[in-house]
């Protein structure tokens, strides 16, 4: 980030009809720059998964933080984005951007943007910062979309084109930096999830092996359901749902769903709270215990580092038995979160029997093999956990930089 030296302030200002922007920059219209590609979905029966024709991208399903992966292709597509094209998305959740990897074929909720008189990179940030409004303006449709002259119309800031690529380059450097932490993440998580395989299956320097309803463990464990080594309680939901007399600024945290799939292993804190009266209806946890989502995410286990409550899409592991160490049981929920997310009852939101819970069937090793088990795996999660913190700490710094210097508050020169 080598112009990042070069920040300064002490700038005059115009107003515009989307706020305040240096002198020297002007307003345009999406259009005045670039071309628009509205996207449109080939036939089902011209689409395939055997990797034959262009890529083909329908909506936003197949995004990553910066370029999409195919899961189908078109061997006749009615609509193709070029290679660097910004795809965005014009149907709910409307505004989320990638960046095309290569030519590749686009269904009904996309948009190809190709930059022509503005730098395509510079444009790929800026219209990240006008994602409100296009969501803004969706909310307006009966589908929360968005069509092609709302984003034609689409008002943007411009400022020189030397401008335009030192911006560009300070905020890419960014998310190239956040990339390679990703990378570092998931590689990580990659060999965690090896090594859980081969260390809740075979232990550490095993011999002899015995055969079980699970499969082959080393010959000193034991098998037994989860019923057998702790109690599993339910949530529960202070009831009419929704009252705001069951909810407060502060006091013990009310764990949602949304809160758990944002957490890899420590819960630490929650984005709502309950008052007194709506923990009087729910169940209460504590910090070091043990808790699972058995609703929409199912499966999902995670350890307290906080005081709580949990509703009824959650179940609690309490009580439980001295040869059980819960950072063991935790690991061993994460290993086999998928098989209980497979078992889960279709619904509008998918859920998870209590019943199927209690049933479920677990290798015991020893006390102290536990710990030695906990102890490897948590190295590993410590080093994810350190990556995930230098990711948000980019992705901050990112945020607060696109802020600053795609509205003029801070110059580049």
């Amino acid at each position: 980030m080598g112009h990042v030296k070069d920040l300064k302030t002490g700038i005059k200002y115009k107003n515009t009809p989307i706020g305040k922007i240096p002198v020297d920059w002007e307003v345009i219209s999406l259009r005045d720059v670039s071309e628009i590609n509205m996207g449109q979905s080939p036939p089902s029966e011209d689409c395939n998964e055997k990797e034959e024709g262009l890529p083909f991208y329908q909506g936003n399903a197949e995004f990553g933080s910066k370029y999409p992966s195919p899961k189908k292709w078109c061997e006749k597509p009615k609509k193709i984005a070029d290679e660097g094209d910004i795809l965005i998305s014009v149907r709910a959740p409307v505004g989320e951007i990638n960046i095309a990897p290569h030519k590749c074929c686009i269904g009904r909720g996309l948009a190809a943007i190709t930059a022509k008189s503005i730098h395509s990179q510079f444009l790929y940030h800026l219209l990240f910062l006008r994602r409100k409004y296009l969501q803004k303006i969706s909310q307006g449709s009966t589908f929360e979309a968005i069509n092609s002259k709302e984003l034609s119309d689409l008002f943007i800031f411009l400022p020189a084109v030397t401008e335009q690529k030192k911006i560009a380059e300070i905020l890419t450097t960014l998310d190239e930096a956040i990339e390679k932490t990703d990378q570092i993440i998931e590689k990580t998580k990659e060999v965690k999830k090896g090594l859980m395989q081969k260390l809740l299956t075979c232990g550490i320097g095993h011999k002899k092996f015995k055969k079980t309803e699970i499969g082959e463990i080393p010959e000193e464990w034991e098998v037994t359901s989860i019923h057998q080594i702790c109690k599993i309680k339910r949530g529960a939901s202070p009831r009419p749902i929704g009252d705001p007399s069951f909810f407060s600024e502060t006091g013990r945290g009310w764990i949602r769903i949304s809160d758990v799939t944002s957490t890899y292993k420590y819960l630490k804190k929650t984005s709502q709270y309950l008052s007194e009266k709506g923990v009087s209806r729910s169940v209460k946890v504590n910090q070091g215990n043990l808790i699972m989502s058995i609703c929409a995410t199912i499966g999902k286990p995670v350890l307290l580092d906080m005081e709580a409550c949990i509703h009824d899409g959650f179940v609690l592991f309490s009580e439980l038995s001295e040869h059980i160490n819960s950072e063991f049981l935790f690991y061993f929920l994460q290993k086999i979160e998928n098989k209980f997310a497979c078992k889960g009852q279709i619904g509008t939101q998918g859920n998870l029997n209590t019943d199927i819970v209690k049933r479920t069937i677990l290798p015991i090793p020893s006390p102290l093999e536990q710990k030695r088990i906990v102890q490897i795996l948590s190295s590993i999660d410590h080093q994810i956990e350190k990556e995930s913190i230098h990711k948000e700490q980019l992705e901050t710094l990112k945020k607060g930089l696109m802020q600053v210097l795609l509205t003029g508050k801070i110059r580049v020169s």
